[in-house]
């Protein structure tokens, strides 16, 4: 159940019920378990853009405890480099660290593009991410892509180092060729990274094409 809600997002039990076959009866106990050894914790779900009727539903989410198993085994070692280059070159080496750290997702994204041409740039970033550990996904809207990064192997490297999410962000936005809006970070406590890219919009004359079609 863990690595369905680290892979998925945020889920309700309903949701999670679908999904592992199993009885709401029997998801309920395993939440409730989960819930009281703080590996997970349940909140509001987050709507964007117009909010539905009715009362928000319960989601459940992973809590730092939760993540502690997983992939955080670096991150005292990490941290330590970091302050150490912080000392001795200043905040811009640390920048320049995790600029560098990021250069070689565009190789890997040129790469998977040209080999899976039926998936969108977002798509493809997306399995670039997902193949370092970042359980991405694209979320459809009417006017923007959500990426969706529901695992972030840094995350708390990043709490203290937020120069990791901002160098990700604008490494994003080179990739697509787009400015994108960063929403939120695990590393600052949502339960999910989500990065805003707006779609392109269509020539006008192609707009116009269509209305008369």
């Amino acid at each position: 159940m863990v690595r369905s809600i680290l892979e998925n997002g945020p889920s309700t039990a309903a949701a999670l019920a679908e999904r592992l076959e199993l009885t709401a009866a029997a998801v309920r106990r395993h939440l409730d378990l989960l819930l009281e050894e703080g590996i997970v914790e349940s909140r509001e779900e987050r709507v964007y853009g117009s909010r539905r009727r009715g009362r928000p539903a319960r989601v459940f989410c992973l809590t730092d405890t939760g993540r502690d198993g997983l992939d955080h085994q670096y991150d005292a070692l990490a941290v330590d480099a970091l302050r150490f280059l912080s000392e001795t070159g200043g905040e811009e080496a640390v920048t320049a660290f995790a600029r560098r750290r990021m250069e070689s997702l565009e190789g890997e994204f040129d790469e998977l593009a040209a080999a899976r041409p039926e998936l969108s740039p977002a798509q493809v970033l997306a399995e670039v991410l997902s193949q370092r550990g970042f359980a991405a996904a694209v979320r459809q809207l009417p006017m923007a892509e959500q990426l969706c990064q529901q695992h972030c192997p840094v995350a708390h490297v990043a709490a203290e180092f937020p120069q990791l999410c901002e160098a990700e962000t604008e490494v994003i936005g080179q990739i697509l060729g787009r400015h994108v809006q960063r929403l939120a970070t695990i590393a600052h406590g949502d339960g999910v990274c989500t990065t805003s890219i707006p779609k392109l919009q269509e020539p006008i004359h192609e707009q116009n094409r269509e209305s008369h079609s």
